[in-house]
């Protein structure tokens, strides 16, 4: 899978392990930023880039983290297109995608460790949308959301 990534300082320390073990797993990964450790940047620089690249179907999902994940979250989702959410379990992690068409994950890298953001990453990565025509319709409704607050 071809996957984007960005990190700000509060999730740095996660990069290089979970950028290894992406590419060791088989994905290409395409990083946003930061490029190094730097307490003065700020996540919009980083996750505004990924979103877009997302949205415009250059990745075909997008991996976030900031210190809570939480800036990430609602950075990304300013994007049309984009579903963003913060998980910090792995049901969420595949329900998101499955019921809700999730293509961004949002992590606290002050959170979580690498081995739960692995986890997580891992089953965000193998789980699938349903197709079910309510889900479609819920889709459909946040997608009319969307294009009406962007004609505002």
């Amino acid at each position: 899978m071809n996957i984007g990534f960005a990190t700000d300082h509060g999730g740095y320390i996660l990069k290089e392990p979970i950028l290894e073990a992406l590419r060791n797993s088989g994905h290409e990964v395409r990083v946003f930023g930061a490029y190094n450790l730097n307490p003065e940047d700020d996540y919009p620089d980083f996750v505004i880039p990924l979103a877009r690249a997302v949205a415009r179907g250059e990745v075909e999902r997008g991996i976030a983290i900031c210190g809570s994940g939480v800036g990430a979250s609602f950075t990304a989702n300013k994007i049309a297109g984009v579903r963003a959410a913060l998980i910090h379990e792995s049901y969420s992690a595949h329900q998101g995608v499955e019921d809700d068409d999730m293509n961004l994950l949002c992590l606290g890298g002050r959170v979580v460790g690498f081995a739960l953001a692995w986890e997580i990453i891992q089953t965000f990565l193998a789980a699938q949308p349903v197709r079910a025509e309510r889900f479609e319709r819920r889709l459909a409704k946040v997608a009319a959301i969307e294009w009406k607050e962007k004609i505002k």
